[in-house]
């Protein structure tokens, strides 16, 4: 038996005027999930539960079969995870942004998606002038690198756990002032970020991005922090062996903590350039070895947070193509298989930013019959009676109900 779960990040969107009041994903041309739909089942899944964050890594993690109520403990540490960090007992690691401030206005929350080897540079300078022994700066991918903060006691790290921090593509063109860190851990935090900004403007590979008009990464922005998560492994669960595969780190940490392989393609950027069909390729490859296979797709999610809407179609047919297109055509003559293909959340092109709203999914396979829907989009998905109440009620019914 195989099973293939495939998450198009983002991928759902609200009905938009401009294509007559359909959302993206109805309008964009999707042969093989249309064609999953007319052979599965369709339906809603809440993949973040009440009282949390409608973000990725919670998403995700609920998408694999945990309950992020249970093992969720931010998402710097599953970043760590992937980049082979070990978080200590007194250590709380953040997502840090590099990102584009103008005029105390949040201009670009990844700094025009900063290279990698712009980026490695700006950290390790960072890490010259305001690391220490309790304070180190990694770099992770492009804009996305991370912070390790050794706490002095167990109130302090009790204070940086729990103060509040807005993920920057939250506050596209908003002031930046009262989004700042707040709360008892607050002070340091700002202290950081308001310091990174000496250090960052005067660096030479800012001032040749202003030279050439491109955005300069002239500001950490830190958030998503967490200690170290305790977390059983997949096959544990599920009783399976596995791969993940995605350009984003968060879903890769998750996947190295939950014992899965994790597979690198290259040319997978997490944005609209990513290598689709490698990532389809490496996918079908995956699953000559093993029993399962995730593969995440970071571009419909980028094209909603930057409000561009035909980005965002075209990044959802592209995934349908070259990623959907490959998994289901090996699958349906590699014997007993499942497939499931989702959005973890819905990220508007309207609202920039992520929804609690359920998220639509499909899956088709041994043992999953057909209710009825030929089209996969969110109307068909709001009018399925199939409906979950957690990813991971969601993912132990695909795995284990056969």
């Amino acid at each position: 038996m195989k099973y293939a779960i495939l998450v198009g990040d983002g991928m759902s969107d609200y009905p938009i005027a401009e294509l007559e009041n359909k959302t993206p994903l109805a309008v964009a041309k999707i042969p093989n999930m249309d064609e999953i739909t007319r052979s599965g089942m369709v339906g809603f899944v809440k993949t973040v539960p009440r009282g949390m964050k409608p973000a990725s890594d919670i998403a995700n993690l609920s998408i694999l079969g945990y309950d992020p109520k249970a093992y969720y403990t931010g998402r710097g540490p599953l970043e760590a995870a992937n980049i082979g960090v070990e978080i200590g007992e007194n250590e709380v690691a953040f997502r840090c942004n590099l990102v584009t401030v103008n005029n105390d206005i949040m201009d670009d929350y990844s700094a025009g998606h900063i290279s990698d080897k712009e980026s490695q540079a700006l950290m390790e300078e960072l890490n010259k002038k305001l690391g220490s022994d309790s304070l180190k700066f990694y770099h992770g991918k492009s804009y996305r690198n991370l912070l390790v903060i050794k706490a002095k006691s167990a109130g302090d790290l009790d204070d940086l756990v729990k103060a509040s921090c807005t993920p920057p593509h939250d506050i596209a063109s908003q002031n930046i002032a009262k989004h700042l860190p707040k709360g008892s851990g607050a002070a340091l935090l700002g202290r950081l970020m308001s310091e990174s900004r000496a250090v960052l403007e005067k660096h030479e590979i800012n001032k040749v991005r202003v030279d050439l008009k491109e955005n300069p990464a002239n500001m950490i922005w830190l958030w998503g922090q967490g200690t170290n998560p305790n977390m059983p492994t997949f096959k544990g669960m599920f009783g399976i062996d596995g791969a993940v595969i995605s350009a984003v780190d968060l879903v890769n940490g998750i996947g190295k903590i939950a014992g899965l392989e994790v597979v690198s393609v290259p040319g997978a950027t997490g944005y609209y350039d990513t290598n689709y069909k490698g990532k389809g390729e490496y996918a079908v490859e995956a699953l000559k070895r093993k029993d399962f296979v995730f593969v995440h797709v970071e571009a419909p999610d980028e094209a909603g947070h930057n409000g561009e809407l035909r980005a965002k179609i075209t990044a959802i047919e592209n995934f349908d193509k070259f990623v959907v297109g490959a998994v289901w055509n090996f699958l349906k003559s590699a014997g007993d298989y499942r497939i499931m293909v989702l959005s973890d959340h819905a990220t508007p092109v309207a609202e920039k930013t992520h929804v609690s709203d359920p998220a639509p999914f499909v899956m088709a396979g041994k043992n999953v019959e057909h209710n009825g829907f030929d089209r996969f989009n969110e109307e068909s998905a709001a009018a399925s009676k199939m409906k979950f109440k957690s990813g991971a009620a969601m993912t132990e019914y695909f795995i284990k109900k056969v």
